[in-house]
């Protein structure tokens, strides 16, 4: 019996869900998707120090400013694990915008901008990079700007039929529909220990997006992410991406069994799906009107920026031990 790893990768591109080079090496994933916290978690291990110390000595030089020179060091913190990673995966990386500009159209734009440009001049191609942005109305057109600048953009927290539309309207490269998450909420909500693969709240709010993109002839790809176990994950087994954290791959490589394709966008055409089109008032109700996604979206954003300060307070000691 094949794998189930293997057999997932024929029919769905596999991404690494992780900021620590080992465990990509491991599971040859065609992408792989960074985020604060995952940059934060690697941060620590000792392995990873040499990047930080490099961030550190080019920011003391391109910083004008300590707040000049400690965002510089964190861009390049993120820079760095990317550029490591991009030598490991044959496709692309994404790099996430700080969480904090989540409602700045200009100050996602320039950031944005600005990570690109730190990739080109490290002569890396921005087809290789995606650049991460939460999916918010100023996320959107933040993305709206920097997709015609041929600066390829990976929508994430992302929690409803909403927020896809939104972001296909737009022409985004990527969205990242959390799968996981969207359990955790219903579970809370519901008081349900666990729920069915095939009625799992996270995988029928992936599909929904699914057979909405392909009836439409939507190009945006779809990359399911935040899983909690590998049912979630085989459930959506033919979606266009799929990224998983080291635990769910090692457990889907040792896994053997059938894996059959559950997402078809062939199928998707033959639905009777209505076509919706959301200007910024549209979007914000359809968003308010959907509580676990507007729960999700604020607590995904505050817990992104919480651990993006606590990596700042780590640069900020090493900055004044570290040597010049």
């Amino acid at each position: 019996m094949n794998k189930k790893l293997d057999q997932l990768k024929k029919m769905t591109t596999i991404v690494a869900d992780t900021g620590e080079f080992e465990e990509i090496k491991k599971y040859l994933p065609t992408d792989a998707t960074t985020n604060p916290s995952l940059i934060f978690a690697a941060s620590s291990k000792p392995e990873y120090q040499f990047l930080i110390e490099e961030a550190i000595e080019w920011g003391k030089k391109n910083g004008k400013t300590p707040a000049g020179i400690l965002e510089q060091i964190i861009d390049k913190v993120f820079i760095n694990f990317g550029l490591e990673i991009l030598k490991i995966v044959p496709g692309r990386v994404s790099t996430e915008v700080d969480a904090r500009l989540s409602f700045d159209v200009e100050g996602s734009v320039k950031k944005g901008r600005y990570l690109i440009s730190l990739y080109e001049a490290a002569g890396i191609d921005r087809k290789r990079i995606l650049i991460k942005l939460a999916s918010t109305w100023e996320g959107i057109k933040a993305a709206e700007i920097l997709e015609k600048e041929g600066i390829h953009c990976n929508m994430t927290l992302m929690f409803s039929l909403a927020q896809a539309i939104g972001c296909a309207q737009v022409g985004a490269t990527l969205i990242s529909p959390f799968v996981g998450r969207i359990l955790d909420w219903y579970k809370k909500s519901e008081g349900k220990e666990s729920y069915a693969p095939a009625l799992d709240p996270g995988v029928i709010s992936v599909s929904q997006i699914f057979n909405y993109y392909k009836k439409m002839g939507i190009k945006t790809q779809i990359m399911g992410a935040s899983f909690r176990n590998a049912d979630e994950i085989t459930e959506l087994a033919g979606c266009d991406l799929l990224t998983i954290a080291p635990k769910l791959l090692e457990e889907l490589q040792t896994a053997e069994g059938a894996v059959p394709q559950k997402l078809n966008a062939d199928e998707a055409k033959k639905l009777d799906i209505s076509k919706i089109h959301l200007d910024e008032k549209a979007f914000r109700w359809m968003l308010n009107e959907n509580a676990m996604a507007t729960e999700k979206l604020s607590e995904g954003i505050r817990n992104f920026a919480k651990d993006l300060v606590k990596l700042e307070k780590i640069i900020q000691q090493r900055m004044y031990t570290q040597k010049t």
